[in-house]
C-alpha cells in the first residue's frame, strides 16, 4: 500500500493557494482542470517530500461546505513554528491556537481546515508573545 493524498475541497483557490503555497511554503507539483466536469484539481507538496500530497478541489459550482470539523486536520513539521506563525498573522491568517509550548500551533485555511503546525527537532523555548497568548476561535 502506498499514501498518495488528502483531498479538500476548496471554495476560493487562490486564495487557498495563497495560504498554503505563500503561508505555508507547499509547492505546487500538477493541475488537471476538467471543464466539463466543472472543477479542478491542484496537487500540492512540501519542498522536503513533495510525494505526499494535498489535492485541492475547486468545484466552479458554488457550494456550502460547512464548518470542515468532520475532516480533522493537516499537519505539516515546520523548522521554526515562531517564525511560522509570524509570517502567517502578517498574511492576515488567526493564529487559533498559539504555539506556547515552542512546539504546536493550530491555524485554519482560508476554507476552514485545521491546520497543525508542529515544531521540527523538538520545543523551542518558550518564547513572546506566543507564551502568554490565549486560544481564539476553535481549531
Amino acid at each position: 500500500m502506498k499514501y498518495l493524498h488528502a483531498m479538500v475541497r476548496v471554495a476560493d483557490l487562490d486564495a487557498s493557494l495563497r495560504f498554503f503555497c505563500d503561508g505555508l511554503g507547499l509547492v505546487e507539483t500538477r493541475r488537471k482542470d476538467v471543464p466539463e466536469g466543472r472543477f479542478t484539481l491542484v496537487y500540492l507538496g512540501a519542498p522536503a517530500n513533495p510525494a505526499s500530497e494535498i489535492e485541492l478541489t475547486f468545484n466552479y459550482d458554488v457550494e456550502d461546505y460547512g464548518g470542515a470539523r468532520n475532516f480533522g486536520h493537516l499537519a505539516f513539521e515546520v523548522d521554526d513554528i515562531y517564525a511560522t506563525c509570524t509570517h502567517l498573522q502578517a498574511m492576515g491568517v488567526t493564529i487559533n491556537r498559539p504555539p506556547r509550548d515552542g512546539h504546536m500551533a493550530f491555524v485554519r485555511s482560508p476554507d476552514r481546515i485545521s491546520i497543525e503546525l508542529l515544531q521540527n527537532g523538538g520545543r523551542l523555548p518558550p518564547q513572546e508573545p506566543w507564551a502568554s497568548m490565549a486560544n481564539t476561535g476553535d481549531w
